[in-house]
């Protein structure tokens, strides 16, 4: 009796599965490529260079905030993660709190790049963002805020020009790489980045893929296509499920010797923490981060641990600093409900008590100023840079 109602029970179940993959079938079909967009929030692009684009979003709150925001993403993914899908946008949450939100889309690096450094994304791009934001909206300092090895970023472009920067934020970002907590300092500690780069220049972005999925084979592959087949008949999950695909899949090639660096001098040899990494012939030293500063990390978070993020607290020489511990995963935090009642609001209270807020923006430059000075900025940093990189 007992084998013949488990065989029905799981007939039932096959019947029902079988029932919701057709359902499904018939909803992917019936998509457009429009159903699945990414990034929806509006946004103008005020600002490139090469491959780097620099976007200002459209305010959705009278009461804005004078100091604007620039959000650093990691330069292995897509920064529209932080836009995905409309109803749990971060980034739309932070314009509704009255945020003014500037954020830099990195690009697709190109054969033709391979030679870019760290000292090119943050003394080029990175500062003639920086520069062009503060120009536009007449301030001498902006609020940063950077995600994951972005973050790591912001904390060095932060503690090289402490000068520019209001309040620092870091999300989810490393900083001491001496850690045992994730699979991937384990990985990134015997990887022969020189073999690598000298034999590709540019890293494949398909071999950063098939690394993220061998740290969690199982939930990466297999148990995340049998929870969606589960709700396979439900199109808002199956139209958030393509997005996140799409996201994953749509990563960016690295630039060589960019990489070369991070991988050498930070997770296998750990310098910045020590304050023994030196980017265009200066040292990076952290207690220069003397700015408010508000470190978040994530419980669960398999990339990047706490024990990763959490040391930046002790080393800098902030009085005004805080830690917020998020439940939730990397990239969970950004996506998902929590991102609407928590995480978003946190940030941007935090920021909004630190940073003045008016009904009037600041009086803006004209075009033709704003672009000369970025264009002396530019080429300015791309001569110190390409200093550098010859001396290496």
């Amino acid at each position: 009796m007992f084998f013949p109602m488990n065989y029905k029970k799981s007939m039932e179940e096959l019947m029902d599965l079988n029932k919701k993959m057709i359902k499904g079938t018939d909803v992917m079909l019936s998509l457009e490529e429009k159903d699945v967009d990414v990034g929806l929030t509006p946004k103008e692009l005020v600002y490139r260079e090469d491959k780097m684009k620099l976007y200002h979003y459209k305010p959705l709150n009278k009461d804005i905030n004078t100091v604007p925001v620039l959000i650093v993403y990691a330069l292995v993914n897509r920064q529209y993660m932080m836009d995905l899908q409309e109803k749990n946008s971060v980034i739309k949450r932070w314009l509704e709190l009255g945020l003014d939100v500037y954020i830099i889309d990195w690009g697709y690096p190109d054969k033709a790049d391979k030679y870019i450094t760290m000292e090119d994304y943050i003394y080029g791009y990175m500062d003639n963002a920086i520069n062009k934001i503060m120009e536009t909206n007449d301030v001498d300092e902006i609020n940063l805020l950077g995600v994951c090895q972005g973050g790591t970023f912001c904390g060095i472009y932060s503690a090289l020009f402490p000068e520019k920067i209001k309040n620092l934020v870091t999300m989810v970002a490393p900083f001491d790489f001496d850690t045992k907590d994730g699979l991937l300092f384990h990985w990134s500690n015997y990887m022969d980045v020189d073999n690598l780069v000298d034999a590709h220049g540019v890293i494949p972005a398909d071999f950063m893929n098939f690394g993220f999925l061998l740290l969690r084979p199982f939930s990466l592959t297999m148990d995340k296509y049998m929870g969606f087949l589960d709700n396979a008949d439900n199109p808002e999950v199956v139209k958030d499920f393509l997005r996140m695909e799409r996201w994953i899949f749509d990563s960016p090639d690295q630039a060589g010797e960019a990489f070369r660096k991070f991988i050498k001098e930070l997770y296998q040899e750990n310098k910045l923490i020590k304050n023994e990494l030196k980017l265009g012939g200066r040292t990076v030293d952290l207690s220069n981060i003397d700015m408010p500063l508000l470190i978040v990390y994530a419980e669960k978070d398999h990339l990047v641990p706490p024990a990763a993020s959490k040391p930046l607290y002790d080393v800098v020489s902030s009085k005004d600093k805080e830690i917020i511990s998020i439940k939730g995963g990397h990239i969970g935090i950004y996506v998902g409900s929590k991102s609407q009642k928590e995480v978003a609001p946190k940030v941007a209270d935090w920021l909004n008590e630190r940073s003045a807020k008016s009904t009037t923006k600041k009086s803006s430059q004209t075009s033709g100023s704003s672009s000369a000075k970025s264009k002396s900025s530019t080429s300015s940093s791309k001569s110190s840079s390409k200093k550098s990189t010859e001396n290496k």
